[in-house]
């Protein structure tokens, strides 16, 4: 009787809860880097605590599952929040940002050529010498940084110990909605201050524990190669594939992989060391074939062939420099070799979200890679196509059927990530895998050995490697050159694109392909929105975005759309039109520029002017330098800034250039746009001097338009240079809001103190896009509404105490 009166404990599904452990665990170390603030400690502590207490008692079996969940969940926040605090409490001090610093350390990669003939490379700091005394001994400095030693591109550093003196700067770079974010990428790789070299000598003194003498190892096996096949003619992707540097890749390089949707070719990932393995585990089941007979049991020799494999591989991962990607890729193969070796009897679905569990637990970091995204997508689609056909695939068959589904699956998350889909690259990829996997890796790896074991040997391989990477080479530089439209949709369209895709070659009647497949066409044919026309907009809006030491301003309303200024660019090394302007307009659905106004042909007003013009509609182009603007639109007509009133949706546009000046600054085209029902007023002056400040004053007062606005915002002129804000138009115009766009920590030194003053003096309020980063100002119920990007930003770009946080205008 009293065993009737106790209370009936539940029995629960063991594997299910750990299954969806996993699953929540994973989710928690994703959650963190939607988050704009990390969650306190003491708040995840508590929640565990109370969790694990719910879990110690009796439950029912949907109670029990919740709290599961929620502990899983709730353990990999933490656990991903305590790394990134960890990695943020590197910090270096304002006071020290620009002053000369000396360290010593050791080089943690390969230097390779940069951008204004500079040496770059990142550095393991061990010691930092003659620090302020302000500098407390508790103070955590940043133990690895992001170095360029300009001027020395072609030189060698004396060893990779090194002492240096360096001048440094916090993590920081261009914020805007979508696009490259460089800070972005720095947290990831945990580089917490970048800088230049400004002397350096060997420091033999400099302790050397186990990852310094890898880096070194790797170091020296880079030096072997250049000497052993460095007179290859496709020694850069030799460099590539067989040691993970791509330090010696050009531009051609990039635009031929980028055209062909191969990139992923040249980065040491799951195809190299699948590729690796593969070739390990033949070989080792080969050589146990040569046994005697019943030698070794059975479950010996998977044991065998799964440490020769994981072992091949571990050696290839070190020898390609152990990087992010390869770090997750051998983790991948191990929880697979482990599943079709071991003869684990768990659904391939398990091996899958063990091996997500395991990466997240390692690197915690990894959400922040788009190459996490892609090759679990890329695996999960793989596994649900071929787990969902009934028969097998001969290799051909298997290659289309898996190119075919991975092209479809792929797509919509390279459109989450911004990253454009070439149709070309499936045809690229059909090619460039199969000879890449059967050709070129074998003959690399090989080779490689061979030359190791056997002097002088490098001199016979070159060739070969040389003719199977022109084969290659001359495929996708042929496919590049193809004229194919770039695939233009919406999510929702892409995704249904993707499923369409997966469901034809998964399906296994023809009936039901055919179906699909004439969706699929009625899909693509179907009229959606008009070509070229832009999304409607309902409030005026306008936009300054942040590209760094430039200017470029996005003003709409309605389906009407100017640009004013392209922002910056350096040849074959950065352009704000590619990186900023070009991924934000498609943000918006923007396919036409109505105007696109050019003040003047300075490189930080015009640099991306031509990379715009090749990749977007644009009706017609104004600027204060016609001539020379169409000179770098190869002959495009310009039209001079003399341009009557404009009307743009409910704004009203006008132009104005100061009489005879016809280059330079001062030739820039002064831009005044207007919203007469609530007389807000934004006001783009280029980069004129003072000079033509009073020029533009006496034309406004003769005009009787300068006390029209009920509210102004003004772009300071050239970035907030000495030159320009005299005191008369300071006073005279006395903004609501003036901005500076300006790089941080720029040599320039913009904006400057003198000019922030007279601006403080009449109480503007003034900001800055090397702060507040990007800014969006739209007019709702005739009130000026103004947002920054760094308010919304995450917590490793806008966090307390990072960079944007204490970043003052002068």
């Amino acid at each position: 009787m009293s065993g009737n009166n106790n209370r009936p404990v539940c029995s629960y599904d063991n594997t299910g809860s750990v299954v969806s452990g996993v699953i929540a665990f994973s989710c928690g170390v994703i959650l963190l880097y939607w988050l704009s603030i990390l969650p306190p400690p003491e708040c995840l502590i508590a929640a565990i605590f109370l969790f694990a207490i719910g879990l110690s008692g009796p439950l029912p079996p949907l109670a029990f599952r919740v709290l599961v969940l929620s502990l899983a969940l709730v353990a990999g926040l933490s656990w991903a929040s305590w790394h990134a605090s960890d990695r943020l409490s590197a910090v270096l001090p304002a006071s020290l940002e620009r002053e000369r610093l000396s360290v010593s350390g050791y080089l943690c990669d390969i230097p390779s050529r940069g951008s204004f003939n500079s040496l770059r490379f990142s550095f393991c700091v061990t010691q930092w010498h003659n620090l302020p005394i302000e500098i407390g001994q508790d103070a955590r400095l940043p133990d690895l940084l992001r170095l360029s030693w300009y001027g020395h591109g072609g030189d060698q550093l004396p060893g990779d110990r090194l002492r240096m003196e360096v001048v440094l700067k916090r993590p920081h770079g261009a914020l805007n909605p979508v696009g490259f974010r460089y800070e972005d990428w720095l947290f990831r790789q945990g580089f917490r201050a970048t800088g230049s070299v400004r002397n350096v000598q060997g420091e033999p003194t400099v302790r050397c524990l186990l990852h310094c003498q890898y880096r070194s190892l790797h170091i020296s096996l880079h030096n072997w190669t250049l000497k052993q096949f460095g007179h290859a003619r496709h020694f850069a992707l030799i460099s590539s594939l067989l040691i993970g540097h791509r330090g010696h890749m050009e531009k051609e390089h990039w635009d031929v992989l980028k055209a062909t949707g191969t990139i992923h070719l040249v980065a040491i990932s799951g195809l190299h060391l699948g590729l690796v393995a593969l070739g390990a585990g033949f070989v080792a089941r080969r050589l146990l074939l040569c046994l005697p007979a019943r030698s070794l049991t059975d479950r010996s020799q998977r044991r065998i062939i799964f440490f020769s494999v994981i072992t091949c591989s571990l050696i290839y991962a070190l020898a390609a420099g152990f990087t992010v990607p390869t770090r997750r890729a051998l983790i991948m193969v191990f929880a697979g070799g482990w599943l079709l070796l071991m003869s684990r009897q768990a659904p391939v679905w398990q091996s899958l979200l063990t091996a997500l569990a395991a990466v997240l637990l390692l690197d915690p970091f990894a959400p922040l890679d788009q190459g996490f995204w892609l090759s679990f997508t890329a695996v999960a689609v793989l596994i649900a196509v071929f787990s969902a056909r009934l028969s097998g695939t001969g290799f051909v068959k298997g290659l289309a059927v898996a190119q075919i589904a991975v092209f479809g699956g792929l797509w919509p998350i390279l459109e989450i990530l911004g990253q454009g889909q070439p149709l070309v690259g499936l045809q690229a990829n059909l090619v460039a895998i199969p000879w890449v996997s059967l050709i070129v890796m074998p003959l690399l790896v090989m080779g490689g050995l061979v030359t190791a074991v056997v002097p002088g040997a490098g001199d016979l391989f070159v060739p070969l490697f040389d003719c199977a990477l022109s084969v290659l080479w001359y495929c996708l530089s042929w496919l590049a050159e193809w004229d194919v439209p770039g695939i233009t949709a919406s999510l929702p369209e892409i995704a249904g694109w993707a499923f369409l895709t997966i469901t034809l070659v998964v399906m296994p009647f023809a009936i039901f392909r055919l179906v699909a497949a004439l969706v699929g066409v009625f899909w693509l044919v179907y009229p959606g929105a008009p070509a070229g026309e832009n999304p409607y907009l309902a409030e005026p809006e306008l936009r300054v975005w942040d590209v760094g030491q430039g200017l470029s301003v996005l003003v709409r309303h309605k389906h009407e759309v100017l640009v004013y200024d392209t922002g910056p660019a350096v040849p074959g090394v950065f352009s704000a039109a590619e990186s900023v302007l070009l991924p934000n307009l498609e943000a918006e659905g923007i396919q036409r520029i109505d105007t696109l106004v050019v003040s003047h042909a300075d490189n930080d007003h015009a640099g991306g002017v031509k990379e715009l013009a090749r990749q977007i509609t644009i009706g017609r182009v104004v600027s204060g330098e016609p001539a020379s603007v169409g000179e770098m639109l190869d002959g495009m007509p310009v039209q001079d800034c003399e341009q009557p009133v404009q009307r743009l949706g409910d704004l009203v546009i006008e132009y104005w250039q100061g009489d005879g000046a016809t280059e330079g600054n001062d030739a820039s085209c002064v831009v005044r746009i207007l919203h007469p029902e609530s007389g807000i007023e934004w006001l783009l002056p280029g980069d004129i001097t003072d000079q033509m400040e009073a020029r533009y004053l006496a034309d406004l007062s003769v005009s009787e338009e300068s006390g029209e606005a009920a509210s102004r915002m003004l772009v300071a002129p050239h970035h907030g240079s000495k030159t320009s804000s005299s005191e008369a138009w300071v006073r005279v115009l006395k903004p609501d809001w003036v901005i500076y766009t300006a790089g941080y920590r720029h040599r320039y030194g913009h904006p400057h103190p003198t000019v922030t003053a007279r601006y403080d003096e009449i109480g503007a309020v003034s900001l800055n896009t090397a702060c507040s980063g990007s800014l969006v100002m739209t007019v709702v119920d005739n009130q000026l509404v103004l947002k920054e990007a760094r308010n919304g930003s995450p917590f490793w770009i806008g966090g307390s105490g990072l960079a944007r946080d204490q970043c003052k205008i002068p």
